[in-house]
């Protein structure tokens, strides 16, 4: 008896993409690329690069949330673990040292990084999407470029701190980051070493 062969099951999409269920490859590298023009690169996880369409503040999430706290209006900001991206201006990345020492934070060790040129900070799905736990997440989304009417969205540095009204301003940003993260480090030094084990630097007022 001949034995019959069924032909080859035609693989889904998200299976041709290596994936074994949820979104093709891709689509969410496309919405970012498509909706908000931000250059995008990898799958999992879908990577967005900095220093072409904005930069990022990077900072220890607890310093973060007090820092939203205080400010008001802000671009998009994004949740991955204990870190939180804010999303600045393109070019802010390199106006950051200099804005530290204007603003006599220079001196002060912080956990305050700035991404520019030749980063990236991982992508989360796009807004309505859910993603894997652990996955990172918008706090704050970013809005598709047709919604946004021209409109500046992305805190810029200014004539420093000369914006008015609601317009997102990269000093009053920085500032309150700044404050923030110099807080929680006052903190760690009344309660003990540092959790990396490193030994406490001389305290500066706020």
């Amino acid at each position: 008896m001949a034995l019959t062969v069924p032909p080859p099951r035609t693989p889904l999409p998200a299976e041709r993409d290596g994936r074994a269920g949820g979104e093709p490859r891709g689509g969410c590298a496309q919405w970012y690329e498509q909706e908000l023009g931000w250059a995008a690169a990898g799958v999992a996880p879908v990577r967005l690069l900095t220093g072409l369409r904005f930069d990022a503040l990077v900072v220890p999430a607890a310093a973060g949330h007090a820092a939203l706290r205080r400010v008001g209006r802000t671009g998009p900001v994004a949740l991955m673990g204990e870190r939180m991206s804010l999303l600045v201006a393109a070019g802010s990345a390199d106006e950051l040292p200099g804005l530290l020492d204007w603003l006599e934070w220079g001196p002060v060790a912080l956990a305050l990084t700035a991404l520019g040129t030749g980063g990236r900070i991982t992508a989360p799905p796009p807004p309505g999407r859910p993603g894997p736990p652990g996955a990172a997440v918008w706090l704050r989304p970013p809005r598709p470029l047709r919604e946004q009417e021209g409109e500046p969205v992305l805190p810029a540095l200014s004539r420093f701190g000369s914006r008015g009204g609601d317009t997102p301003d990269l000093v009053r940003l920085v500032d309150a980051v700044a404050t923030e993260c110099h807080r929680a480090r006052l903190m760690r030094a009344r309660t003990g070493p540092a959790s990396d084990g490193s030994a406490a630097q001389p305290l500066a007022f706020s």
